[in-house]
C-alpha cells in the first residue's frame, strides 16, 4: 500500500491557499443532499458538526456523554497557541511552525504543521467572536503567556479554564444548528462498528448506553473526532470514559494506525497517592511560567518540610540543565528529568510502594515578586483544585507534581485532507496522528482540534463529495445491505461473547493490570527487553480476560460494566500495537525514549537515516503480526538537527 500525503507542492507559505482553490466545491443546493456522520463532539467534532451544518449539510452527531458540553476537551486548562505576535517578542507563523516541528522531534509532516500555524490566527478571531472570555491586558488586547518549547508568549488563555470556555463557544454554535434542525444530536450513544460498503465509509453501528439498543446510521461520509488512546495505561489525566473504540474499530476495518508508540507523559500532574486510584489530575503547564521546579540536593532532606530547606540545598534541575528554556522545556524533556531525579532517590512527598514520586513546583518567588493577588488572578482556580485534592495550600507550601500519561500523538493515519486510508472516513483532532510528531507542544491540542473542525474539514470534505458525490448518492446503503448486516452481526457477537464468559474478575481488574504493563515497559522510558516481555504478557492477559471476565446483567439495558468491558477489550489490542511500534522504532524521539538510544548527556538520540518516517500499521487479525507501511517524511524548510533547549 502506497501512502500518499496528497500535500500540495510548491512554496509552503501558499500551499493551503492554492490547495483550497484547486479543490472541488459542492454548491449550496447540493449540500442538502448529503448526510455526514460526526462521531465525537469535543472541540474537533463539535466545531466540525456546527460548521458543516452551517454550510448546509445534513449532520448527525454522536457522543457517549449526556451532552456535548461534557466532552473531554473541557478539561484542557492552560491555553491555545496562535502566532498573532501581540507581544512583539519575535513570534510569527514561521516560528510557530518551526517550534512545532522541532518540539515534535522532527517526526511530523511539514506541510500539515505549517497549515496549522497559519490557521492558528483565525481560530482566535473565531473564538473571540463567539464570546470566549480570553484574558486581556489592561489596554484591552488579548493577553498571552508562555508554554513549554517556545521562547515567545503566544498562548491565549481563559485563566485555567481555556478548554471549557472554548468548548462552550463551540457548543453554542452546535446548539444553534441543533435548534435549526440541521444537526440531529445523539447523546449517550457509543459507536461500536464502522460500516464500509464498496470500499467507502458509509455508516456506523451504535449502542444506546441507556437502553442497550443496537442501531445503524448511514451517511455519505463519516468523521471521527473521538480523542486519543491514553487510557490504555489505566491511570492517566483523561476522563475515565475516554476510550479508543471508535478509532480501533475503524482500524480493524482497514484504516491504518500511525505512530501508536508516541505517547505524551505530562510533567505537571498531581502524583499517584495509592494503589486503587482511578485517574490522575492534570495541573496546567502554564504553572511552569511562574513556578520553579526543584528537588532537594540531598536524599536525607526529601522528607523535610520544603520551606525549611535552604536555597543552597535545592536543585532547580531544569534551570541547571537547560538554562535557555529553564522550566519551560518541552513536556517530554521535563517528564524524563523528573523521573531521573526520583530514580536517584531525590523524589519528595509520601512514599508509595516504597518510593517518593514527586518534585516540587514552587511559587514562593513569584508571590514575592508579583504579590499573592496577581498569582491568584492567573492561577486561582488551579490552586483551588490542587488544595481540594491534596489538602495542601500551594500559596504557603510548594505544589508536588509528577509526570502522568496525558496525550497520544499517534492515531489513525490521515493525508493532508484528513482522510484515512478508508475513502470517506475523515479523522480529526487527537484521533489522528497528523500534526504533533513525537511530542506535542503545550497548548497545541486545542489549536489542532479547532483548526481541523472549523477550517480544514469544511473544504476537504466538500472536495471528496465534489469528486465522488454522484457515485455515492447512486449507491444506497441501508439496514438490508450485506455490509450493514455483517457489521451489526459483529457487534452483537462481541457483546454476546463478553456477557457469556462468566468469569470472576471485573473489567477494571484487567485494565489496571494492562496499565501497569504499559507504564512499566512502554512508559516514560522503554528498552528492548521490557518491550519484548510486554509482547508476551499482553496476549496472556488478553487470553485471561476472555476466560475470566465477569460482566453481570444483559446487553438490553443500562450496563456500565459491559460498556467498560468493550473498551478494555480494545485497549488490550491497542496496547499490543503500541508496544510493537515502540519495539520497531530503534531510536529515541520525543515521547518515545528508548534507553538504548540516548546521548552521553541522557537526551533522546534520533536515527534520521533509518526512521524518518511515519509508521502506519495494517490490522491482520488479533494476535497476528500487523503489516508496517511507511510514509517517508521530507524536510525542505526545517533542518534536521539534534534538539537542544540548553
Amino acid at each position: 500500500m502506497e501512502l500518499r500525503s496528497n500535500a500540495p507542492e510548491g512554496p509552503i507559505e501558499t500551499a493551503w491557499e492554492r490547495h483550497r482553490f484547486d479543490m472541488k466545491l459542492v454548491n449550496p443546493a447540493n449540500k442538502r443532499k448529503f448526510t455526514v456522520l460526526v462521531v465525537g463532539t469535543g472541540l474537533a467534532g463539535g466545531s466540525a458538526a456546527a460548521t458543516l451544518a452551517e454550510l448546509g449539510y445534513n449532520v448527525k452527531a454522536f457522543c457517549f456523554q449526556d451532552s456535548p458540553r461534557r466532552a473531554h476537551s473541557i478539561a484542557a486548562q492552560g491555553g491555545i497557541n496562535a502566532a498573532k505576535n501581540y507581544q512583539g517578542d519575535g513570534d510569527s507563523i514561521y516560528r510557530l511552525f518551526y517550534d512545532t516541528v522541532k518540539g515534535g522531534d522532527f517526526r511530523s509532516r511539514e506541510r500539515n504543521v505549517y497549515r496549522l500555524a497559519q490557521l492558528s490566527v483565525e481560530i482566535i478571531d473565531q473564538a473571540a467572536a463567539q464570546g470566549v472570555p480570553f484574558a486581556r491586558e489592561y489596554g484591552g488586547l488579548l493577553a498571552n503567556r508562555s508554554f513549554g518549547g517556545a521562547q515567545v508568549s503566544r498562548t491565549f488563555y481563559a485563566r485555567g479554564q481555556t478548554g471549557q470556555q472554548l468548548l462552550l463557544g463551540c457548543y453554542q454554535a452546535l446548539s444553534r444548528q441543533i435548534d435549526a434542525g440541521n444537526v440531529e444530536m445523539h447523546a449517550r450513544t457509543e459507536m461500536l462498528e464502522l460500516i464500509v460498503d464498496n470500499g467507502r465509509a458509509r455508516g456506523i453501528v451504535t449502542r444506546d448506553l441507556l437502553t442497550g439498543k443496537i442501531d445503524t446510521h448511514f451517511g455519505d461520509a463519516v468523521i471521527l473526532a473521538t480523542g486519543g488512546y491514553g487510557n490504555a495505561y489505566f491511570l492517566s489525566t483523561n476522563a475515565m470514559g475516554s476510550n479508543a473504540t471508535a478509532a480501533w474499530r475503524a482500524h480493524r476495518k482497514g484504516a491504518l494506525f500511525a505512530n501508536p508508540c508516541y505517547t505524551q507523559i505530562h510533567p505537571t500532574c498531581i502524583p499517584v497517592h495509592g494503589t486503587h486510584q482511578s485517574k490522575l489530575t492534570l495541573m496546567s503547564e502554564s504553572l511552569r511560567n511562574d513556578g520553579r521546579v526543584w528537588v532537594p540536593k540531598k536524599k536525607e532532606d526529601c522528607g523535610k518540610d520544603p520551606r525549611k530547606i535552604p536555597e543552597s540545598d535545592r536543585d532547580y534541575y531544569l534551570e541547571r540543565k537547560y538554562p535557555a528554556f529553564g522550566n519551560l522545556v518541552p513536556r517530554d524533556i521535563a517528564s524524563r528529568s523528573a523521573k531521573e531525579v526520583c530514580d536517584e532517590g531525590r523524589g519528595v512527598g509520601p512514599e508509595v510502594d516504597g518510593r517518593r514520586l514527586g518534585v516540587y513546583l514552587d511559587f514562593a518567588d513569584a508571590i514575592e515578586r508579583l504579590g499573592e493577588d496577581a498569582v491568584r488572578d492567573r492561577y486561582g482556580n488551579l490552586f483551588e483544585m490542587y488544595e481540594r485534592i491534596t489538602d495542601e495550600n500551594p500559596y504557603k507550601t510548594p505544589m508536588r507534581i509528577y509526570p502522568a500519561v496525558h496525550y497520544t500523538m499517534g492515531g489513525l493515519w490521515v493525508d493532508y485532507n484528513l482522510q484515512s486510508t478508508i475513502p470517506g472516513l475523515f479523522v480529526l483532532g487527537e484521533a489522528n496522528f497528523s500534526d504533533h510528531g513525537a511530542n506535542r507542544l503545550g497548548a497545541s491540542a486545542l489549536m489542532q482540534g479547532l483548526a481541523d473542525g472549523y477550517f480544514v474539514i469544511p473544504y476537504t470534505l466538500g472536495n471528496y463529495l465534489g469528486h465522488h458525490g454522484r457515485e455515492i448518492l447512486a449507491n444506497t446503503v441501508d439496514a438490508s445491505s450485506a455490509s450493514t448486516k455483517a457489521a451489526v452481526g459483529d457487534v452483537e457477537a462481541r457483546i454476546e461473547k463478553l456477557l457469556g464468559i462468566g468469569g470472576k474478575k471485573s473489567p477494571d481488574h484487567f485494565h489496571r493490570r494492562l496499565g501497569q504493563i504499559m507504564w512499566d515497559k512502554c512508559g516514560m522510558a522503554r528498552n528492548k527487553a521490557g518491550l519484548e516481555e510486554a509482547l508476551v504478557e499482553i496476549p496472556k492477559l488478553r487470553e485471561e480476560f476472555y476466560s475470566n471476565l465477569a460482566v453481570p446483567g444483559s446487553g438490553d439495558d443500562f450496563n456500565q460494566t459491559l460498556v467498560k468491558a468493550t473498551r478494555v477489550a480494545d485497549f488490550l489490542e491497542i496496547g499490543e500495537l503500541m508496544v510493537r511500534d515502540a519495539l520497531n522504532r530503534e531510536e529515541s524521539a520525543g515521547g518515545h525514549f528508548r534507553e538504548e538510544h540516548q546521548t552521553p548527556e541522557g537526551e533522546a538520540r534520533r536515527d534520521d537515516e533509518n526512521f524518518t518516517y511515519v509508521a502506519a500499521w495494517e490490522f491482520n487479525g488479533v494476535g497476528v503480526e500487523p503489516t508496517l507501511h511507511k510514509e517517508q517524511l521530507e524536510f525542505e524548510y526545517v533542518k534536521l538537527t539534534q534538539r537542544s533547549y540548553k
